[in-house]
């Protein structure tokens, strides 16, 4: 079964347009992330899903120039993106990534995808469900199937922009849902790149740790958290975004 890893990118951000080509220690948010899931020892081919407008262009070019696979679809219609590339590129396993998680654990992400290749009919797997890691470690694991069923079933707009609701509201009781959950609980930090408050955040611990970051995972930023909290603190008060169901 083909693997891929389908990173959703555009530069419509709402509250922080743009977001994904700003600047971390000499390289743009998506390279940085993307630099990171080379370093993965999985098989999983590595797609970028961006929009059909015209100001994502940037990121078309981008990919285009460095050689990564890419999908271009609807802006508001994610659900109908993803499944345009997953059936493009013939995938049967899904990864889910977003492109304002430039800290995202590879580590966590390899284990995760084992163990979802070893589960036995486990439709969707995440660790952002049942939320035991921080916020920008989202990682989302679905099949195919599942991926087709909400596509040709989810009809709310919420889920249609956020993917997976219809997966995994399960409404209908047509899939098997299983959580990764995290030995401690570090759901409070926002690792997750939204406002200027998150980039703030995020450039510095690039800033003071860019020889290293390519290669950190989770457990270096537990230990900087307990060792240097206050640098957490510039963006304790920000707010996710909800559903809008």
């Amino acid at each position: 079964m083909k693997t891929g890893i389908i990173i959703q990118a555009r530069l419509g951000s709402t509250r922080l347009p743009g977001k994904v080509l700003l600047p971390l220690a000499g390289k743009t948010v998506l390279e940085c992330l993307l630099e990171r899931l080379q370093s993965k020892k999985n098989d999983a081919d590595i797609i970028i899903a961006t929009t059909a407008s015209a100001s994502d262009d940037k990121i078309v070019n981008f990919c285009q120039e460095n050689g990564f696979s890419y999908f271009r679809g609807s802006e508001q219609d994610v659900l109908a993106r993803y499944y345009g590339a997953a059936l493009q590129y013939g995938i049967s396993v899904v990864v889910r990534i977003t492109s304002d998680c430039p800290l995202l654990d590879v580590d966590l992400l390899d284990e995760m995808l084992d163990e979802f290749r070893l589960f036995s009919e486990v439709d969707y797997y995440s660790n952002c469900l049942k939320r035991t890691y921080p916020r920008g470690f989202d990682i989302e694991i679905f099949t195919f199937d599942s991926l087709r069923t909400a596509y040709e079933n989810a009809i709310m707009p919420y889920e249609r922009e956020h993917v997976t609701p219809y997966i995994w509201q399960n409404k209908k009781g047509y899939f098997k849902i299983k959580d990764k959950i995290g030995v401690e609980d570090y759901s409070h930090l926002r690792l997750t790149l939204d406002t200027r408050e998150d980039y703030e955040l995020i450039n510095a611990i690039y800033e003071k740790n860019f020889n290293i970051i390519p290669t950190t995972n989770y457990s270096f930023i537990r230990k900087l958290y307990e060792t240097n909290r206050g640098i957490f603190e510039v963006n304790k008060d920000i707010k996710q975004k909800g559903l809008n169901v």
